[in-house]
């Protein structure tokens, strides 16, 4: 079992950063794969961004050259610093972890900007 606990969320303005933290615990030496997912409201979850354990990454288009991630293995934690927001960006961000026999997703944050 792995458990994935999100922080950083919160309202921003257009144009502002804002910074997501996922820590996993519990069987993490099984975790390939992390990633943040995220869901507006009438809207369908999708992937924004995701990274390997090796540190290859993988981005949605609407969110390249705006937003990074980054993982750290030795902390168990994976990050999404989001720069230049928009509020299309507004929604639930969702950590995501993939073992071999499991998908896990985090409780969500919500990250919220203004206008």
């Amino acid at each position: 079992q792995v458990q994935l606990v999100e922080s950083g969320g919160g309202l921003v303005r257009a144009g502002g950063s804002l910074r997501l933290s996922c820590a996993a615990s519990g069987s993490v030496s099984s975790i390939g794969r992390m990633g943040w997912y995220r869901q507006a409201p009438g809207k369908q979850r999708e992937l924004v961004a995701d990274i390997t354990r090796g540190g290859s990454t993988n981005y949605a288009n609407s969110v390249k050259d705006r937003f990074t991630i980054s993982r750290d293995n030795a902390q168990n934690t994976v990050y999404l610093q989001m720069n230049s927001l928009k509020p299309e960006d507004t929604a639930v961000y969702y950590c995501s972890a993939l073992t071999i026999i499991m998908f896990y997703w985090g409780q969500g944050t919500q990250v919220t900007v203004s206008s």
